[in-house]
């Protein structure tokens, strides 16, 4: 288990506003990239006092913001007919995104309106692609990032809480550490391996039709 704690010796080493940031943004795009494993150790390194519980909170959603503005403004750059295209490519579905989702994220929007994009980023596989849609539909830019900054900033503020509430009770937490770390590290990979079967899947689906 000792490589579980060099990495996350690591990864909270270099962990950052800046590096918040990044991971933000790139979670927030359409890289799969969870979120959970950014904003929480912000906390908790906010805990130890390198960083600040506002700072966190500020980058991160900055960050998420910065994601869904790119998804936004790609979509009202490229337009429906090449984006539905390029969701079908093996380019695409390396970064597990498909077809599919892509129409699950803008029957969201068209269900739930304008609001879809507050509500979705707080919906896991809705939350990433989510901005995509409001692109489409070219939805108001303005009102577009009130809804997006209320629903990132919660999100956070949610994430937030739970890595400084778990830094407050760290002594209970750090002496299975190393294994709390291969459990994340696990199910990490076990979504992205379940999400490549299903990309696979649907990919030979559509060859096959």
């Amino acid at each position: 288990m000792e490589i579980f704690q060099t990495v996350f010796d690591w990864y909270m080493a270099n962990l950052n506003y800046w590096t918040i940031y990044l991971l933000m943004t790139i979670e927030s795009s359409f890289i799969p990239f969870p979120s959970e494993i950014v904003v929480p150790f912000a906390a908790w390194r906010a805990g130890e006092g390198s960083l600040t519980m506002w700072g966190v909170l500020l980058s991160s959603t900055a960050g998420a913001m910065t994601g869904a503005i790119i998804n936004y403004y790609l979509a009202v750059w490229i337009g429906r007919p090449v984006l539905y295209r390029l969701a079908g490519t093996k380019w695409a579905h390396a970064l597990l995104i498909t077809r599919e989702s892509v129409e699950k994220s803008e029957k969201y929007f068209i269900k739930h309106g304008k609001a879809s994009t507050f509500i979705g980023r707080l919906v896991p596989a809705v939350r990433q692609l989510i901005s995509i849609p409001a692109g489409l539909s070219r939805m108001h830019i303005g009102t577009f990032l009130l809804y997006t900054f209320m629903g990132a900033a919660i999100w956070n503020v949610i994430l937030a809480l739970i890595g400084y509430y778990a830094y407050d009770k760290r002594e209970y937490i750090l002496p299975y550490l190393d294994w709390i770390m291969f459990g994340v590290g696990a199910l990490f990979v076990i979504w992205l391996s379940w999400k490549g079967i299903q990309s696979y899947r649907k990919r030979n689906k559509g060859v096959a039709q």
